[in-house]
């Protein structure tokens, strides 16, 4: 037991060492599980978003909250603002830890919707969220899926809380009608890369 103490002790010691002098002095593998994790992405403060931009795709649309729908899902802006984005207010802002989620109609009767092309997106592709401190929050592209209407992971869409992510949500796949309207849920998962302030 003596041994353990001063061996943490030790640890310690080492740990104040490194943090006032900026050296290395712990083996690598003792040391990995104490530090804190490096800072590869910032962080925002609240500030809902304003505009979408989305330069692959030559989209540029302005964004407004959207709360539930009485079936408990998340709300998708009224028909008559199919070019709009609608966003869940009731979860982060862009660029607060955790996911930002976003949703949009894919197509009316009358044509192409706002996120009629968000399947086009790859890995890497950019989309820029404007907010209204008029700071400017940059995600990159992680992944774009698709998922039955009745098989969405709820976890991996609303759970990440591990750094600001940014979720676009739209129907996809085939039209079955009546109220379910597209069978699935396509989905672009974005991360957090940059922010630009006025």
């Amino acid at each position: 037991m003596l041994i353990i103490a001063s061996l943490m002790v030790l640890i310690a010691t080492m740990l104040g060492v490194e943090r006032v002098t900026g050296m290395s002095v712990l083996p690598e593998q003792l040391s990995a599980g104490l530090r804190p994790p490096p800072k590869k992405f910032p962080v925002l403060g609240a500030s809902p978003p304003t505009h979408l931009a989305i330069g692959k795709l030559d989209l540029r649309a302005p964004v407004h909250p959207v709360g539930l729908a009485p079936d408990g899902s998340i709300a998708v802006p009224d028909i008559a603002r199919a070019g709009e984005v609608g966003w869940y207010d009731q979860g982060p802002t862009p660029g607060q830890y955790g996911p930002s989620v976003m949703v949009g109609h894919v197509d009316t009767t009358t044509g192409p919707a706002v996120f009629h092309d968000l399947r086009s997106l790859d890995d890497g592709d950019r989309v820029e969220v404007t907010r209204e401190d008029r700071s400017v929050a940059v995600f990159e592209v992680t992944a774009v899926q698709r998922y039955g209407k009745e098989r969405l992971p709820v976890d991996e869409v609303y759970g990440d809380f591990s750094r600001p992510n940014l979720r676009l949500i739209t129907c996809g796949g085939r039209w079955v009608g009546g109220e379910t309207g597209y069978a699935d849920n396509l989905v672009v998962y974005a991360s957090l890369v940059k922010a630009r302030h006025p």
